[in-house]
């Protein structure tokens, strides 16, 4: 049995296969193939856009695949939501749909733009959302560029952003939120029942959610005398509780801990001030909570 499993083509391949590869699984992609090769024979992969993904994943074309909650809400699939995974291209953060107009516009909300003309690739949300808002304009689908065409083809936009970097590039300041999307690991309503492959999906699950914990995180193991034991815990932060461990010597002991990355070129020279010794720093795959 093989669980079929759809990457994310696109802005998100790259931290996708990434991702994974954090995880444990490899996979090796070709620009003249939509079939991804994966070294786990109980998974087979293939490229999908992520606009298209849920839409393949709850008519069973797929068991499971990667898109944006965004991609979900957009195509209304009925689908099962089995991890949010917050990772992005950029940022592996979450990323944002906003409304934005002109920076010389008179708009400031989105009730100025009754009657108006909106371009975005999200022309579902998009309506509901003015619906929410009472408000009537014409949606139209902006096959890309979309950041270009106000003021003269359209009024106002909506548009994913994670910075806002390139709203700002393009004279454009945002009015409001539409949508709030992350990365989600989604799977078909029937295969989720199906035991073989709910248990595949979860151990998928455990694993990529441990590559996203470890993200941003480094190891620190070190040797200190139990004199100094003390002055030294005072300078280290914690997941938890730094692992303690007594060594041959008993006037002394290992500290293993983890860190914020961040925050390892200040700690340091600290703990070598509070008497640390034998300081050494290592890369994390998988923080498995």
């Amino acid at each position: 049995m093989k669980l079929k499993l759809g990457i994310p083509k696109g802005s998100l391949e790259n931290a996708t296969v990434d991702l994974f590869h954090r995880a444990g699984f490899n996979i090796t992609t070709s620009s003249r193939s939509y079939f991804p090769a994966i070294d786990d024979p109980e998974i087979e992969c293939m490229l999908i856009r992520a606009q298209e993904m849920a839409r393949y994943v709850e008519d069973g074309v797929l068991d499971a695949g990667l898109t944006g909650r965004d991609w979900v809400e957009e195509t209304e699939a009925k689908v099962e939501t089995v991890a949010d995974l917050i990772y992005a291209k950029q940022s592996f953060g979450k990323v944002r749909w906003v409304l934005a107009v002109p920076e010389s516009s008179p708009f400031q909300s989105v009730k100025d733009l009754q009657g108006k003309i909106i371009a975005t690739e999200l022309v579902q949300a998009t309506r509901r959302y003015l619906e929410r808002n009472g408000v009537t304009a014409k949606v139209e689908f902006s096959w890309g560029a979309t950041e270009v065409k106000p003021p003269v083809l359209a009024d106002a936009i909506v548009e994913v952003t994670e910075t806002g970097s390139s709203l700002r590039a393009n004279n454009l300041r945002i009015v409001e939120t539409v949508l709030e999307s992350n990365t989600q690991l989604i799977a078909n309503i029937d295969s989720w029942k199906d035991e073989w492959k709910r248990r595949k999906l979860e151990d998928i699950r455990m694993l990529l959610e441990g590559a996203i914990n470890a993200l941003g995180k480094v190891g620190l193991m070190l040797n200190v005398q139990k004199s100094e034991l003390d002055a030294v815990l005072a300078v280290l932060p914690a997941l938890k509780k730094p692992t303690i461990s007594s060594l041959s010597d008993s006037d002394w002991f290992a500290v293993n801990t983890i860190l914020d990355e961040s925050t390892v070129r200040t700690i340091i020279p600290r703990l070598k001030e509070a008497g640390a010794q034998g300081i050494v720093e290592y890369p994390l795959n998988k923080i498995v909570m």
